[in-house]
């Protein structure tokens, strides 16, 4: 059996002595730090930090960690989360029609390269439901257009508080979710099929194609009201050439996006992205 870990994940404004305060905090109650990593943006003036423990021996019950170090942490103005490595995320996949984002993130998870629990399945097609009943995951069909966008997403909200959904992540789901939902659930991941920022939006192979661009990439990000301009997670891009026609930047484009998005789940769930702003660190 792993052994439990508590995480912190930290931003505040920068000055002397935060690593010294943060890592006595641990120490001064029985601590085993196994990882630490920091950045300091200079131009915003934030230090921001990601600290890992062991909670054997550590003197200090749960349930008394958060309200200890908010002691620390509200003098500094600082921003905090606390993780439990034992506490498993439970995930919905939102998808429409396109399958591998969704066959990937299963296969990932059945060979164990994540730590999550995948109970439900939200399409606002009937196509992928045979690969949610293969794997014995619930599928709930909800189509969507716009005279019944909000009272359809009022649905989707209820099905994630009846799941206890801690994450949705967007495989492929072709569709632009509203303020008010992002408002209510803001812990939404999204896997777009270009280099963000270019190519916002709908067809980026094909305008991609169009512009005759030298590569290609994949985006993945968290989802605010702007369309696809939230802190991003992680990217990756991949050669083409004049050779290429769109159908082949599509098959290209497909094998990032698969990649991309795993990257981006992993990191999100091993607590290892820290927003601030429109911006994200991603500690290794």
């Amino acid at each position: 059996m792993t052994t439990p870990t508590a995480t912190l994940l930290i931003s505040c404004p920068d000055q002397q002595g935060l690593v010294a305060k943060f890592a006595n905090f641990i120490y001064a109650n029985g601590g085993n730090i196994i990882h630490a990593d920091q950045h300091t943006d200079l131009a915003a003036g934030l230090f921001l930090t990601r600290l890992e423990w062991q909670l054997t021996g550590f003197n200090l019950p749960r349930e008394f960690i958060a309200p200890a170090f908010n002691a620390i942490a509200q003098p500094l103005n600082a921003k905090w989360e606390l993780h439990f490595s034992d506490t498993v995320p439970r995930i919905a996949i939102w998808v429409s029609k396109q399958d591998h984002c969704l066959f990937d993130l299963i296969w990932r998870h059945r060979a164990k390269e994540f730590t999550a629990e995948i109970p439900l399945i939200i399409s606002n097609h009937l196509q992928l439901q045979e690969v949610a009943e293969q794997f014995g995951i619930d599928y709930h069909h909800i189509p969507i257009n716009k005279d019944h966008k909000l009272e359809q997403e009022a649905k989707q909200l209820e099905l994630l508080h009846q799941y206890k959904i801690d994450v949705v992540v967007l495989a492929k789901y072709m569709q632009i979710l509203s303020a008010d939902f992002i408002a209510k659930f803001p812990q939404v991941i999204n896997i777009h099929h270009s280099f963000l920022p270019a190519f916002v939006g709908a067809n980026p192979y094909h305008k991609a194609f169009e512009r005759g661009v030298k590569i290609i990439g994949a985006t993945a990000h968290y989802v605010t009201s702007d369309l696809d301009a939230g802190p991003i997670i992680e990217q990756d891009v991949v050669r083409v050439s004049h050779r290429d026609e769109v159908e082949d930047l599509i098959r290209k484009g497909k094998d990032l996006e698969r990649v991309v998005l795993a990257r981006a789940v992993r990191s999100h769930l091993q607590n290892r992205v820290l927003v601030y702003g429109n911006r994200t660190v991603v500690f290794e």
